[in-house]
């Protein structure tokens, strides 16, 4: 089957992408996490030197960028990843096809590591199961004794011994249930990756009395149900081996848990640690569905809800609490020892840079991160791998005098990102002021591909047919989703800075496959081997990925208008609206609080948008002052900024947009809204629905004051 590119949109770009797709443009819109597209004019970009840069972007370069970065485990601040600092900085600096500039930033960082002296261990009793501490080896890649062991970052040292529970995906509504039959207290749960973050399935679960907490990932989750190394999964196929584990940070904020909302530096004032917030309370550990299967299978108690299941050959009981009668576990405790510590560590950003010629004071950041859990082939370096092949292609034109970009192009490969994003939001907290002033949008390309299937066509078609939407304005378009988490680098550009941002990867073919993301996902087993085999055989899926953000790159970096188009923000904010009234409006007005003034705002924010597409479209930029073609373009470069609240959000580090902010609520539309709406109809409190109120007014004077940034300078 034919499969698409899918891009994560945050901030009111429309790309004008063109050549390899078609000439259409991209815009973040809807309810459905959407964008819009629609044919838009040239502005003078020089489409045969698009072609030129399509055609020089070669798939046996990015693989051999592939096979260099994962020749060792590159784990943040480790020796490995100290090379891949090297090898990034070696071929930015090449005087043949390296960049006007590049250079290393340090910053020293909380990280949280397991202990190399004693070694982290799951027991039933001393003598009955020891959980595997060790993935199996397949190739000599897993024998790396730099290959860390599995570990739950920033779950706290401690020792926990209780009976077992099966509490499905671990989040609060599970414990729940579970509380409303068992007693809790002294237990340790085990929960299976999905439905809530991996550090709020023990935040979840210390309320109930749990004192420590076991996460696996499900074969039913990832695998198709497939559990055989004999024939069935890695090395015969992409699927996850029993034994191998994911690995993962376990905070629920991101950048450097110490110093929010400064920088990083040496000197900088740090938080005592005792006051970090949106940590496991309890210790936790990720262990394989090998030995879950063992603990699942054993248990005793009442057989879980169906919508538990996995796919276990077994019954999925809760526990009684602890393991059935029969069972060669019976009366048996598990016993957790965790010996993770944290520590202060030096951790490395590499940036390089294209001056622009014409307007090298506005700056398109086109980034990735660099570190990895284990090899990390896919994640992250198989954007790396991209990122270099771009950065080659383009550098190779600057040092030859054949082209200069219009703006400057700043090329991030972020460090530390796995531990929390901490390499982009620390510099994004450094620079603060002349990213918020000068950056016209982020670029982000960090698993590239995820998956191994056919394309054929453009990516524009394959893109409609198997991922579309319909457009009130546009009928069908290409779907796409909105970047309101904290997913990867991009978290801070868009929702602390305020940068129209973008997510570029290639997936896989959902209906084939019920895999959450790709198998080996922060295992050992994500090596250059299985990307090579399973993923990207020949590398062509990363090639489209390369020349689809470079063409992207481009016409960001040498438009002469910025190719954003406010009418389709317009839509998205109508089609929230639309969910906002369907869902709230009876409600709030019961309790004497109007939506009209949110209604204005999205009219006001309307007709400032058509205005403003008028005078663009009746100029001829050819013959405008270029003083009015920067006025316009900081309009369009700025708008995201005029969504930003500092104080929207204040129990959410770094969310400030109040459009894309995450959010709790199941429906698609303003975040800070919908959570409090939902809040107040739980609790019926007073103090709630006037919180209602107060999103409300956040919101709509948002708008309208986003609104007003579009209508002519006086």
């Amino acid at each position: 089957m034919k499969k698409l590119l899918l891009f994560g949109l945050g901030g009111c770009a429309l790309f004008t992408v063109g050549i390899l797709i078609g000439h259409f443009a991209i815009q973040q819109s809807d309810t459905d996490t959407s964008p819009v597209w629609v044919p838009e004019i040239s502005q003078d970009v020089d489409e045969s030197f698009i072609e030129k840069f399509i055609a020089e972007v070669d798939n046996m370069e990015i693989e051999r960028n592939l096979k260099e970065l994962t020749k060792v485990p590159h784990m943040a601040t480790t020796k490995g990843d100290e090379e891949t600092v090297q090898y990034v900085l070696k071929r930015w600096q090449d005087p043949t096809s390296g960049l006007d500039q590049a250079w290393r930033e340090e910053y020293l960082v909380h990280l949280s590591f397991p202990d190399k002296n004693q070694k982290n261990s799951v027991k039933v009793d001393a003598t009955l199961l020891l959980v595997t501490e060790r993935e199996k080896n397949y190739t000599s890649d897993q024998n790396d004794p730099e290959v860390v062991q599995p570990y739950a970052a920033y779950s706290p040292a401690g020792h926990a011994k209780g009976k077992l529970i099966y509490a499905n995906q671990g989040k609060t509504s599970d414990y729940e249930h579970l509380n409303n039959t068992l007693n809790l207290t002294g237990t340790i749960a085990i929960v299976r990756y999905g439905g809530a973050g991996r550090g709020a399935k023990a935040i979840n679960a210390a309320p109930f009395g749990v004192i420590g907490v076991l996460v696996y990932t499900d074969p039913g989750d990832i695998n198709d149900g497939l559990m055989s190394d004999l024939n069935e999964t890695y090395p015969h196929s992409w699927y996850l081996p029993p034994s191998g584990v994911e690995r993962g940070s376990y905070n629920s904020q991101f950048g450097d848990l110490l110093t929010p909302y400064l920088a990083a530096k040496q000197d900088t004032y740090r938080i005592p640690k005792e006051t970090i917030t949106g940590l496991p309370p309890i210790p936790t550990q990720p262990i394989g569905f090998e030995d879950a299967f063992k603990l699942i299978c054993e248990l005793g108690g009442e057989p879980s809800p169906e919508s538990w299941h996995g796919g276990f050959n077994c019954t999925y009981n809760v526990g009684g609490p602890g393991f059935r009668a029969s069972s060669i576990f019976n009366n048996s405790d598990v016993k957790m020892d965790i010996y993770n510590k944290e520590e202060l560590k030096n951790s490395s950003n590499v940036m390089g840079v294209i001056r622009g010629s014409v307007e090298p004071d506005r700056y398109v950041i086109y980034g990735n991160h660099r570190d990895s859990w284990v090899h990390g082939a896919i994640d992250p370096s198989s954007g790396t791998a991209v990122m270099l092949e771009i950065t080659r292609v383009l550098g190779k034109m600057v040092k030859e005098g054949k082209w200069r970009p219009r703006r400057s192009i700043i090329f991030g490969s972020w460090g530390a990102e796995e531990f929390g994003l901490i390499g982009s939001a620390e510099y994004t907290e450094e620079y603060y002021t002349k990213l918020f002033e000068r950056s016209v949008a982020y670029i982000n390309v960090d698993i590239s591909v995820f998956g191994r299937y056919a394309f054929h066509s453009s990516v524009y078609d394959n893109w409609l047919q198997y991922f579309n939407r319909s457009s009130p304005t546009y009928g069908l378009i290409p779907n796409v989703g909105h970047l309101t988490g904290a997913g990867s680098d991009y978290a801070a550009f868009i929702h602390f800075l305020g940068i129209t941002s973008m997510d570029i990867s290639y997936t896989y073919d959902r209906s084939k496959t019920k895999a959450r993301i790709y198998p080996a996902y922060h295992t050992a087993y994500d090596t250059f081997d299985y990307a090579s085999k399973f993923i990207d055989p020949g590398f062509t899926s990363h090639q489209t990925v390369a020349r689809t953000a470079g063409n992207v790159l481009l016409r960001l970096a040498d438009s002469l208008l910025l190719p954003f188009n406010c009418s389709d923000y317009a839509e998205s904010l109508e089609q929230y609206l639309q969910v906002a009234l369907d869902n709230f409006q009876e409600e709030l007005s019961k309790h004497g609080i109007s939506m009209d003034p949110l209604k204005s705002a999205v009219l006001k924010f309307r007709l400032a948008a058509t205005n403003l597409d008028r005078v663009i479209h009746q100029s001829d930029f050819a013959k405008e002052t270029p003083y009015k073609i920067r006025r316009i373009n900081d309009q369009l470069m700025l708008l995201d900024r005029a969504f930003l609240d500092p104080m929207a959000f204040p129990d959410k580090y770094a969310y400030r947009h109040v459009i894309w902010a995450s959010r709790s609520s199941g429906l698609a539309t303003f975040p800070g809204l919908a959570d409090a709406f939902e809040g107040a109809k739980n609790s019926g409190l007073k103090q709630d629905w006037s919180k209602a109120h107060k999103h409300l007014s956040i919101v709509a004077q948002a708008i309208a004051g986003a609104a007003s940034t579009l209508e002519e300078v006086i």
